[in-house]
């Protein structure tokens, strides 16, 4: 790693926020990638395997190659490695088809949403209802969920999107499972609203399907911005999570800047004495958090 220049001596502070890096979904699925290239030359995964350039170049260097939909269809004996966002049921009758392996490391709290929003919408089917998703249109999870339920659910992203619902009573709401819970509930309340629902109504079910390290990672991020004067995020921009995160984080500590790797760290940003946080995404890996701290301590003789 090239570093600045030594820099003008600062007291500065420098740490890094201890509940920052991979979730555990992601940890299991760079785990089972790196295990197999041990051994293969080759893995192909469907999508990124983490919104992650940097991370992703490293895992290219050991052969892993990222391919999209159109890729799977033309691969035939190979070994695929489904993300932890999941996939909807039509991948793996490909896989079937093309006489694929497939390395599935789909995060177990999203089968587990899988798997209850297809009970309900098999339930739905018989007796009527409307299934509503809260997520980002056309994120990898958001797509698997849509597509264990042959289609048949209605995606909102933002509180205006609540006004264009349509579809019988009794709705049921889901969220993706990396949403950020305050917005769920404005989700929430803005459907109950436009409907004239009650808190206690039976015509609206809510499911608490956002990921418990992703949700406990809000109060978290507040303490530990509200206990720094600066704050460097560190995240791929295509990382929805790190997007989300990042404004949170911003909304607490004005002074918060995103950067995707060390290099984007401007030396102007800080002052004297200042106590500096480093944090992430749940797609950004530790080593990375580490390098920008070493590259801080670098420029500032610290």
């Amino acid at each position: 790693m090239q570093l600045l220049e030594r820099g003008l001596d600062m007291n500065l502070s420098v740490d890094i926020d201890s509940n920052s890096g991979f979730c555990n979904g992601v940890v299991r699925a760079v785990r089972k990638a790196e295990e197999y290239l041990q051994n293969n030359e080759k893995l192909y995964s469907l999508g990124a395997i983490v919104h992650n350039d940097t991370e992703l170049e490293r895992l290219s260097h050991l052969g892993l190659e990222v391919i999209d939909y159109e890729g799977i269809k033309e691969l035939r004996n190979k070994t695929v490695l489904i993300r932890a966002h999941g996939e909807p049921p039509q991948t793996y009758k490909l896989a079937q088809t093309n006489s694929l392996e497939l390395i599935d490391c789909t995060c177990p709290v999203v089968l587990k949403l899988q798997q209850r929003i297809k009970e309900i919408h098999k339930i739905l089917s018989e007796t009527g209802g409307t299934i509503i998703i809260f997520g980002k249109k056309g994120h990898a999870e958001v797509n698997g969920l849509v597509g264990n339920v042959n289609g048949e659910a209605i995606v909102v992203e933002s509180v205006e999107d609540v006004e264009s619902i349509t579809g019988e009573f009794p709705f049921h709401i889901f969220s993706q499972t990396t949403r950020d819970p305050q917005q769920y509930q404005n989700i929430i309340s803005a459907i109950k609203n436009n409907f004239s629902l009650s808190d206690d109504d039976s015509r609206i079910i809510v499911y608490n399907t956002i990921c418990k390290q992703v949700s406990n990672r809000y109060d978290n991020l507040k303490q530990y911005a509200d206990s720094h004067t600066i704050i460097i995020f560190v995240c791929g921009q295509q990382s929805s999570n790190g997007r989300v995160l990042y404004n949170y984080c911003k909304s607490i500590n004005p002074r918060t800047y995103m950067v995707e790797n060390y290099r984007q760290v401007d030396k102007s940003w800080f002052f004297d004495y200042d106590k500096v946080g480093i944090c992430g995404a749940t797609s950004t890996p530790r080593w990375q958090l580490e390098e920008v701290v070493s590259y801080i301590n670098n420029s500032f003789n610290i």
